[in-house]
């Protein structure tokens, strides 16, 4: 039983491909869309290589005057570790991300303590696939992310999908690219 003052959840801020709907409630059981918010001076990026998409893969990036737009959920610990899994992320640090904590804040000015996922190591930038793009658009559309933000994302110079993206991860598999996220309809 939790004491008095205690949380029993995070706060975490999704900017890239957990803001499909899809995604986020076959990876955790119980996700709540809190709030759509941004990060001042930063922007979304890829490095690297995804193992499960092709292309380079989703972090943050410095970026003076520039908005990283996301969606803030409210997590039990369980379903935050069983996303921490999906990304990788480990307690010795030797992970594919980390935690990182910061502050977004919603359009009506209300801040939020949030911990991000930022990728240990960036390695080379290189363009998404055009299919991790497409699912991270959807994302965004479903949740009303502004639609300024919405072109930005859209004019990512990205690389045909390899068939069968994306791969190792049964729960991507799942997810339909292209189509609606639940929450739409």
């Amino acid at each position: 039983m939790l004491a008095f003052g205690e949380k029993s959840h995070h706060l975490y801020f999704v900017y890239g491909a957990d803001m499909n709907s899809t995604q986020i409630a076959l990876r955790c059981y119980n996700p709540m869309a809190v709030a759509v918010a941004r990060l001042p001076n930063y922007r979304i990026g890829f490095y690297g290589q995804s193992s499960k998409w092709g292309g380079g893969e989703e972090t943050f990036v410095e970026a003076s005057g520039e908005d990283l737009w996301g969606v803030v959920y409210r997590l039990s610990f369980y379903d935050g570790e069983r996303l921490d899994r999906c990304h990788d992320v480990r307690l010795d640090g030797n992970g594919a991300y980390f935690l990182w904590p910061s502050e977004v804040t919603d359009g009506e000015g209300t801040s939020y303590p949030v911990l991000l996922y930022k990728r240990a190591l960036l390695g080379i930038q290189e363009p998404p696939t055009d299919a991790y793009l497409a699912h991270i658009v959807s994302g965004a559309i479903c949740n009303g992310l502004p639609a300024d933000y919405v072109e930005q994302l859209r004019a990512i110079p990205t690389i045909p999908s390899e068939a069968g993206m994306p791969l190792n991860d049964p729960v991507q598999r799942e997810i339909s690219f292209g189509a609606a996220c639940g929450s739409c309809g």
